[in-house]
């Protein structure tokens, strides 16, 4: 099977997904959900013209500086003075208070003072002054908040003054996640003499969290197809959205992923994409279930997450957004030139005071084994196929692993 293109192994792995169903979760329970349709306004803010300010409302033919009004009530947040301003009156108010009618400016209450049941203007108030008019936030049907976006506080907080008890969002996707091989011990495990710790399914349950889906964490599995055929009907009986293996899907003795999953029914997608790190990328259905076989070096393992995992997700949850945002850089120093695959480099950003010009530094080692190396990175420099030698100071694009929360 021939190395796929990147964009066209992306476009496989989105072609048909449709947004997983809609219900409604109470609004405290809705920060980082995906809205699932437009939400409108169910009243209209402030409901009535409301004061900004502590004063007087009175009419502003009185409001003269000098004028000797009559104090006749007061309007306070959530009392309101249920009588009329008539001429050279005044009614006592407090911030967020209905402006009475008959009253059209209000007077803070520092330009005034008092003289018994007397209220004498020091300043000459104009129309409209501090009051807040009815509608001024927001009407009654507009539309605020729009299907696909993330909930976060701004927007509970808007939804809350919309009179919305609860909010339409997609369901979480499930993502069953799969780790293999007889190398691998969990942390604080005893580590055998030709044994490492596993670390991908971390950094992948990570990315699926803050992604916005759920984990079924199937552990790890050895290199034996009893124990992968076990873990696969354990996640379709879960009913997983997504299936994440992690390892095994190379062409080794001992990489036995795809065969397991064909056994239990798989229709390949793809396999071996034209990137570096991450060329051993499967993807497939299962059913329902969409399935990622991501390459078991750590950093082609997240880099793989970043690019395939992520967009995927996304769709299922309907936002508008398909991926981690792509932004332009300038190499810092110079590169080599690119072969037939497509490059994502580990690259720092140094700062810069006398330049508003991103400058990106790519990281000495580039092994797709290296945590550390991972660790240190800003941003993914994509280097597309062939691509000539880059010279100190040549543009490039950029993922921004910081921006993206990676």
């Amino acid at each position: 099977m021939s190395l796929l293109p990147v964009a066209d192994a992306l476009a496989k792995v989105v072609a048909g997904v449709t947004p997983l169903p809609v219900e409604t979760v109470p609004l405290h329970a809705t920060r980082g959900r995906v809205l699932a349709s437009a939400i409108t306004a169910l009243r209209t803010q402030p409901g009535f013209n409301a004061s900004a300010m502590d004063g007087y409302a009175v009419r502003v033919d009185d409001a003269k500086q000098g004028a000797s009004l009559e104090l006749i009530g007061e309007s306070a947040a959530g009392h309101g003075y249920a009588g009329r301003v008539g001429e050279n009156q005044a009614v006592r108010i407090f911030t967020g208070a209905p402006v009475p009618d008959g009253a059209d400016t209000v007077v803070i209450q520092e330009q005034t003072r008092r003289d018994g049941n007397r209220v004498i203007l020091e300043a000459t108030a104009k129309p409209g002054q501090h009051i807040r008019g009815r509608g001024l936030d927001f009407a009654e049907g507009r539309e605020a908040l729009r299907p696909g976006t993330v909930i976060g506080p701004r927007d509970i907080a808007l939804a809350a003054a919309m009179n919305h008890p609860g909010l339409p969002v997609h369901r979480r996707p499930k993502v069953a996640i799969l780790a293999t091989g007889d190398e691998l011990v969990l942390p604080g495990q005893a580590i055998g003499e030709n044994q490492i710790v596993a670390s991908n399914n971390f950094a992948i349950r990570a990315l699926v969290e803050a992604e916005g889906g759920e984990v079924l964490d199937l552990g790890i599995a050895s290199d034996d197809f009893p124990a992968l055929e076990a873990a696969i009907k354990r996640a379709r009986a879960e009913k997983a959205d997504v299936l994440v293996t992690i390892g095994g899907a190379s062409v080794g003795d001992h990489d036995l992923i795809q065969t397991a999953l064909t056994r239990e029914g798989m229709r390949l997608g793809f396999w071996k994409i034209a990137m570096r790190p991450g060329k051993p990328l499967l993807h497939g259905r299962l059913g329902a279930m969409h399935i990622l076989g991501l390459p078991g070096n750590p950093v082609s393992s997240v880099v793989c997450g970043v690019l395939f995992l992520v967009p995927l997700l996304r769709a299922l949850l309907g936002r508008s957004d398909a991926g981690p945002p792509r932004r332009k850089a300038v190499f810092a120093r110079s590169w080599p030139a690119n072969d037939v695959r497509e490059d994502y480099i580990r690259a720092r950003f140094l700062l810069d005071d006398t330049s508003d010009i991103l400058k990106v530094e790519p990281l000495a080692l580039q092994d797709s084994s290296l945590v550390s190396v991972m660790q240190h990175a800003d941003c993914l420099v994509i280097r597309p196929p062939f691509a000539p030698e880059a010279k100190a100071g040549e543009t490039c694009e950029i993922i921004d692993l910081r921006a993206a929360g990676y």
